[in-house]
């Protein structure tokens, strides 16, 4: 049995901080992080998702965060093939991607020069340093969007994308259906082990065409992941707080906790992120599957 961290993909939503959930004394980023860190081992940072992050910002969450403290890190969205406002690029690279033609607010992958890409992905894990240095670095997550079936090509990006950030961890999550259809699981979940990229496990509303089944599996030896979505039923609603705004009941939370200890046993470490962050659910919810896991022998 490996170990289990629990936590929750957000620590600074403004939803959070006005529920309570904080002491009033954690009134700064700084204390905020520091009561979060006494409460659980492992939280996931959305922000580098819609901006290249600053490698002093990752230097304080490493100084504010005890030793065997875990961030796992969202890809930025231009990694991922989601379309990327030009702005969230830095000066001199979006003055590289509006010399390339006409001007674009927003720009994908294939729209931009490798060699912008490069130096995008460059600046990303150079910010990471502090945390990588000090251990604190989990797994980069790549999530890609519904426009990402299966397929040679994107599988090869996959591939690609695990080599560059060596010998930090990525780990993958699919919002395209193809990737899991029940003909298409055995080789999705063949191709991640044989690179031993961990597959992130997802518990999300079905139904949708971005929807991907509750399959839990470790195709990695080191690291398993999974991500709670919650079961909102607006979840294809662009207001992020309707998507996410679920909270598990103790039924729920009991149903999983078997599965997670199972899965735990595949991995010597396992990452649970509660993401359905609205107010303080997703906190309440990691602190029960805490309960529930010490319950079962396993965390």
């Amino acid at each position: 049995m490996g170990s289990i961290l629990v936590g929750t993909a957000s620590w600074t939503d403004k939803t959070l901080i006005a529920s309570g959930w904080y002491p009033p004394e954690a009134d700064t980023p700084e204390k905020r992080l520091r009561f979060y860190a006494r409460q659980f081992g492992l939280v996931e940072v959305d922000a580098t998702y819609y901006a290249l992050p600053a490698e002093q910002t990752a230097a304080s969450w490493a100084e504010r965060t005890p030793a065997g403290f875990t961030f796992n890190v969202k890809a930025f969205s231009l990694f991922t093939q989601h379309p990327t406002p030009v702005k969230a690029l830095p000066v001199d690279l979006r003055e590289a991607v509006a010399s390339d033609g006409a001007a674009k607010e927003r720009v994908y992958l294939k729209d931009v020069d490798p060699a912008v890409a490069d130096q995008a992905w460059d600046r990303f894990l150079a910010a990471l340093e502090p945390l990588r240095v000090s251990g604190k670095l989990g797994a980069i997550l790549l999530q890609f969007p519904p426009w990402f079936p299966i397929g040679r090509a994107r599988k090869d990006y996959i591939v690609a994308c695990a080599a560059r950030v060596a010998p930090r961890r990525v780990c993958v999550e699919f919002r395209n259906k193809t990737w899991m259809t029940p003909e298409n699981q055995e080789e999705t979940l063949g191709f991640l082990a044989s690179h031993q990229i961990p597959y992130v496990c997802v518990d999300m509303p079905q139904g949708y065409s971005s929807s991907i089944p509750p399959v839990v599996a470790a195709t990695s030896e080191d690291l398993a992941v999974v991500r709670m979505h919650g079961h909102s039923d607006k979840w294809d609603s662009k207001d992020i707080y309707e998507r996410f705004g679920y909270r598990y009941s103790e039924g729920e939370i009991s149903e999983w906790a078997p599965k997670i200890r199972d899965l735990a046993a595949g991995a010597s470490v396992t990452h649970v992120l509660f993401n359905n962050c609205y107010r303080n659910y997703a906190q309440v919810n990691a602190q029960q599957l805490e309960e529930r896991l010490g319950a079962l022998g396993t965390g």
